[in-house]
């Protein structure tokens, strides 16, 4: 929960206040990115659309010139409850004379387009391009356009076998297109992006187990530093710098076909984001202040559905909730392959 303090004629309260509170907001915005949908996770699509393909022999990305376009859209909701505190000095002390509980709700829409292309038959090129909306109900601010494009690149380093595991090396590349949470007003808009360069690599694994596949991956994130930065916080200090820390996550599950055209599954993605550190410019005394933020630790449940709507066509829909207090409380997505086949070169050229 968010606790926003108001004080009323009382010095020494506001400098009781500890400074490491001081970019709550960014690393809270930190965390939420973390358990984003990112392309490179081994997440429940390519499950599903291996218990589908479960008896090609070959291997699972691309072939060599082959392209793909999938389209996503996934909505998050952020529920809740900030307490504001009317205080007072009495006779040099503290006096609480009113307390307000205000519901909070934030609600994100992502339309993401990810383009495929197989550079070779175990090498597969990526790119992603999110339009994002935001809107929170507190103080009735909204964000809309570009997120942070991202490219990436899939290695699977041996044939797939049936019964057998299948490996996925997999990096990428994320860049600050969207609008950073550093550089907007924080009192008039929301930030579309992250607002700094990232650099992602992993390791995926999956196993056919007919009607089930397994699987299941490990990641690790970098975010550089951002500087240069010049944003006022509450209580006059200046945002100068960031320092992210690294970011470890994981995800696990599982799908299951129920027949030729139905498939289900269920997984789990945990995020463990080391401790950031901001650099203030203290506007009130002067010099500069370094504020550090702990250790973070969110999860989320996923369960989706996989149909298919054509011979070369599955959709899958997705519901998900938080396991952990800075995980969103609810997620829908909805994702399905658009048809390029129009405009693939023909055979031969």
């Amino acid at each position: 929960m968010t606790i926003r303090i108001k004080a009323i004629a009382l010095s020494v309260l506001l400098a009781s206040v500890p400074f490491a509170q001081a970019d709550e907001s960014a690393d809270l915005d930190r965390a939420r990115e973390a358990l984003s949908k990112q392309d490179n996770d081994a997440d429940t699509e390519k499950a599903l659309e291996q218990v589908f393909e479960a008896a090609e022999k070959n291997y699972s990305l691309l072939k060599k010139g082959g392209m793909s376009l999938n389209y996503g859209v996934d909505y998050t909701y952020y529920g809740d409850q900030r307490i504001g505190l009317e205080i007072e000095n009495q006779d040099g002390n503290a006096v609480i004379r009113n307390a307000d509980v205000t519901p909070v709700a934030s609600h994100t829409i992502t339309n993401t387009f990810t383009f495929d292309y197989g550079l070779l038959n175990n090498l597969t090129i990526s790119g992603r391009l999110p339009l994002v909306a935001k809107f929170e109900t507190e103080d009735d601010l909204t964000g809309y356009g570009i997120g942070d494009i991202s490219g990436s690149l899939r290695w699977q380093p041996f044939e797939y076998i049936p019964g057998r595991m299948s490996h996925t090396f997999f990096g990428s590349l994320r860049l600050p297109t969207g609008d950073s949470p550093y550089e907007i007003d924080e009192d008039t808009s929301l930030a579309t992006g992250s607002g700094s360069w990232g650099l992602t690599g992993g390791w995926s694994v999956s196993k056919v187990l007919d009607p089930v596949v397994l699987f299941g991956s490990s990641t690790v994130g970098y975010t550089l530093p951002v500087t240069g930065l010049n944003q006022v916080k509450d209580g006059g200090n200046i945002l100068e710098e960031v320092n992210n820390g690294l970011n470890l996550s994981f995800s696990m599950g599982f799908a299951y076909s129920l027949s030729y055209d139905v498939s289900l599954s269920a997984s789990f993605q945990g995020s463990y984001s080391l401790e950031s550190e901001f650099t203030l410019y203290d506007g009130v005394n002067g010099g500069k202040r370094t504020s550090t933020v702990g250790s973070q630790m969110s999860g989320i449940m996923n369960f989706a559905l996989g149909v298919r709507v054509s011979p070369k066509t599955i959709a899958n829909v997705n519901v998900g909730f938080g396991v952990t207090e800075l995980s969103p409380d609810i997620i829908l997505g909805l994702s399905l392959p658009i048809d390029i086949e129009g405009v693939k070169p023909a055979e031969g050229n």
